[in-house]
């Protein structure tokens, strides 16, 4: 079983120990477990075998830091390369984001300038329209007094043919000379 079978079943590994750490572990049992002396707190150990055990345990400390130094220049590089694509990410990421707040903005203006150019059109076309109003209502104005100026020298014209001592002509005179009147009059359509 690998140390990666024991992650996949939830178990935790049992963490292997390094050879001076083996070491120093012997040197511990051996003197957790040798003889105490009588009416003492003092333990019976083999010095020279202790001795050997902690120069072999010092002697193999040097390769086991070169190897620990080894790996902390390895995670320090691995965290500042993983950092420099992280700044990289972030950093096209906000690129990205000014470039989209820059449309956003140039859309919004556009979408503004739009809504003035069609309010000012119809406040121009508002402004427009009453003014034909108010020149037609004028004219119209001008040739309502016009006609009627024509209406009364017409009428006054036709007072003057009337003679004062002829009698009234009776309905039906009267009728018909309205309709030949008519006829006159409408001979333009």
């Amino acid at each position: 079983m690998t140390e990666h079978d024991d992650e996949e079943t939830g178990e935790h590994p049992v963490p292997r120990l390094s050879d001076s750490e083996a070491l120093l572990r012997r040197v511990a049992d051996m003197i957790s477990s040798a003889k105490t002396m009588p009416l003492s707190s003092s333990a019976m150990i083999n010095r020279d075998e202790i001795l050997e055990l902690l120069e072999e345990a010092n002697n193999r400390l040097p390769e086991e830091l070169r190897a620990a130094r080894w790996l902390l220049r390895e995670r320090d590089e691995f965290l500042a390369k993983t950092r420099r694509e992280g700044d990289d990410i972030l950093d096209a990421a906000r690129a990205q984001a000014e470039r989209m707040v820059q449309r956003t903005e140039v859309v919004r203006a556009a979408q503004q300038r739009a809504r003035q150019i069609v309010t000012t059109s119809e406040d121009e076309a508002r402004r427009l329209r009453h003014e034909v109003e108010d020149y037609c209502d004028q004219r119209l104005g001008q040739f309502e007094v016009i006609l009627d100026k024509v209406l009364k020298t017409v009428q006054a014209g036709r007072d003057r043919l009337i003679p004062t001592g002829l009698p009234e002509p009776d309905a039906d005179e009267a009728e018909a000379a309205a309709e030949h009147e008519a006829v006159f009059f409408d001979q333009d359509d």
